[in-house]
Parts: C-alpha cells; structure tokens; sequence
C-alpha cells in the first residue's frame, strides 16, 4: 500500500499527541492543544471521542468518560452544557449541548454502557427541544455561538443541525431524527416573499450542498464542509447528492488553485471567501478572518478528517485515500517548525502556511479517525444512520 509507513508514522504521532495533551492543569482535564491551549473546551473534546474511541486506549477512554462526567456534573438546571469543561459559569454556546449528546451516544456504544449518563442525557434532549424558535425541529442559534466564534451564523446552521440529527440516531430518537431529515429538505427562500405557511430549509436550488444557513426569507448559500462532511457521514445527503457534492467540491478547489486562491490538495473550510466588498463582511474579520484564514476559508486538519471520512461513506475509496495521503503531509507542518508532526490548528490556503497552535487535541483525533475509516473502508459510528434511506 502506498504511504503505508507515512500514515503510520503520523497514526503513531497523532496518538503521542493525545496522550501528552490527556492530563492538564485544569483538575487533570485533557488540554485542548499540547502548548497554546491548556484550557478543556467542549466542542474540542467531544469531536475528538472519533479518534479516541476507534483507538480502544484506555487512558483516553478514561480521560474521555472524565471530560463527559464532569459535563454532566456542570450542566445548568435546564440541561444547557458549558464551553469549557471545567467551568459551569461559560455558557452560551449553540454546539456544546449537540456535541455532548452526540459524544455520549458514541461512548454508550465503545463501552456497552447504554444508560451512561441517562440523566444528563435527558435534560439536554430537552434543552434542545427548546431551541427551535418555530418550535418545530431545526433547532437555531445566535451568531458566533458554535465554533465559528468569529464568524456569523444565524438561525438554522447547517452545522449544528447535522449534529442534532447525528445524535438523535445514536440516542435511537428516530422519528424525531426523520422530522430533522424533513425539515433539512425544504429549500432556502430567496425570493424574500416568504408566506406565513412556509418553513424555511437548507437545500440550495440548483447546487448539489446544503446551505450555510438559512432563517425565514434570509440565507447565506456558502459552502460549509463540516456542514456538508457531517451530513455526508450521517446520510442527511442521499448517496447520488453526495456523490455530486464531492465532485463539485473537487471542480471547485481546482479552479481556485488555478486562481491562486488555494495552494493545497485539500478543501478550504468554507468558500468562497467573504472579501470586505461583500455585504456579509463585518469590520472585525479584517482582523481575525481575512480571506483564506480562520474560518474564513482556512484549512482546517480536523475538519479535513472528516471529509476524508465522508469520501468514504460515499465510497470514493481512492479519492478519500488521496485526501487521506494530502492530509498525512499537512499534519506535519507546524508553526513552531520544529517538529516532525505538528497537528497545527489551521493552515493558510492561499500559502499553506500553519497559523494556529500546534497539538491540537481535534487535529490529532480526526486524523486517527480519518486513517482508520480508509483503512476499514467504512466508517465507525455512522454507518447505522446511513442505512435509514
């Protein structure tokens, strides 16, 4: 197999990393990165269970049920859960509830413990409930409440609604599950004449993705791959929409490497790029997210994990091993320079230059995940939900 010792040598490091970063100095709570970061945030965390748990370590497996039991003892009284782990008080995030349950179904299954946590579990399920304004389904949120904290995101996000639908199958919610699936499917109103009757939904006429965001009569139609790899993996994209939707990802990086907007052979978080002509542009992004950066269309290792997990669900086997083999290289690149494998935070696209903090906890986990989804040719804990078509 070609790379085989590259991938190898990088699964080996990727495991160093998670090791070093599982004990912290915040009541021995995994660091989010191995350096810059020795806070426990949450949506961190829990992403990083896809790496943690296809590894069957169990210091991981036990720094893990620690993150998720101290979660459950800082939950507020109405199930909200907190951005950083350690910290009851930091809340107001629209993915760390989503994430948790999503990360607790997961656990329920790696460790046969299908009661985990049941109460916790339940008063986050009813959390969630509570925040669809429509008090329907799709469930919406503030702007630079998820992980995009310097980017705007308003109403029903794509993201965090992939994850409302991910763990609703882990947790065996499947009618609610499918009235998630229903409501995904309706169109973005873009005609400004929205009727009292109508309900807004992230299909994008004419293109193979799910919008970015949508909210009665406003939306924005921007690509999102950790919205659409998440959608992919859960099957909310039927196998003929996903199949389009990588083959359109593909044309689009190739023509933005032939505009100089991306130097690497992996997809952009998010394009095209908000530039401060366009309205969405807002005075703060000249600062933390200029075009190509941040979540402004940088490369993010982590997410590119899950889009090589994707082409795998897809069953683009050789595409994903090509991403899988790109991926390999960028996960050596670091900002310090100095070591072999940096698991950086992000990286430039128009110059492939890492911009953010080395060790990254998600960096390293969804690498694991990705490798081991190429490997098996299948994809751990998505592979139920995919059979619900």
């Amino acid at each position: 197999m070609e790379n085989r010792q590259e991938i190898e040598d990088a699964k080996k490091a990727a495991l160093e990393v998670l090791l070093h970063n599982a004990h912290g100095p915040y009541s021995g709570l995994p660091r989010t990165a191995g350096w810059g970061y020795p806070e426990p945030y949450t949506r961190d965390l829990m992403f990083s269970i896809l790496g943690i748990a296809i590894t069957g370590n169990i210091k991981l497996l036990g720094s893990i049920r620690k993150v998720l039991e101290t979660l459950a003892k800082n939950q507020t009284s109405h199930g909200h859960i907190p951005s950083l782990v350690h910290d009851k008080e930091d809340r107001g995030s629209s993915d760390t509830t989503p994430l948790f349950l999503m990360a607790v179904g997961i656990y329920r299954k790696v460790l046969a413990e299908p009661d985990f946590l049941a109460e916790a579990v339940e008063k986050a399920l009813i959390w969630m409930e509570y925040q669809s304004p429509s008090d329907r389904y799709l469930v919406a949120q503030q702007p630079t409440s998820d992980w995009r904290d310097e980017q705007w995101v308003t109403g029903y996000g794509l993201f965090v609604n992939t994850i409302v639908y991910s763990y609703l199958r882990l947790l065996g919610k499947d009618g609610r599950a499918e009235h998630i699936r229903s409501e995904m499917g309706r169109f973005t109103i873009v005609d400004g004449s929205g009727h009292h009757h109508q309900h807004e939904g992230l299909v994008v006429k004419h293109k193979p993705y799910f919008a970015f965001w949508s909210y009665k009569i406003h939306s924005s139609e921007r690509f999102d791959l950790l919205g659409n790899a998440l959608a992919i993996l859960s099957g909310l994209a039927t196998p003929s929409r996903a199949n389009e939707m990588i083959s359109w990802i593909e044309d689009e990086c190739e023509a933005m490497r032939l505009r100089g907007e991306l130097s690497l052979h992996l997809p952009p978080n998010f394009f095209p790029y908000i530039r401060p002509e366009d309205a969405e542009w807002l005075p703060r992004y000249l600062i933390y997210n200029n075009p190509g950066e941040y979540h402004n269309g940088g490369i993010w290792p982590f997410i590119c994990g899950l889009y090589v997990a994707a082409l795998v669900a897809a069953k683009r086997f050789k595409l994903a091993r090509e991403k899988l083999i790109a991926l390999t290289h960028l996960v050596t690149l670091s900002g310090s320079g100095e070591l072999q494998f940096g698991f950086n935070e992000w990286i430039k696209a128009q110059n492939g230059i890492p911009m953010g903090q080395d060790w990254q906890t998600w960096s390293a986990a969804l690498y694991l995940y990705a490798a081991k989804c190429v490997e098996l040719n299948e994809t751990p804990f998505f592979e139920e939900m995919r059979n619900y078509h």
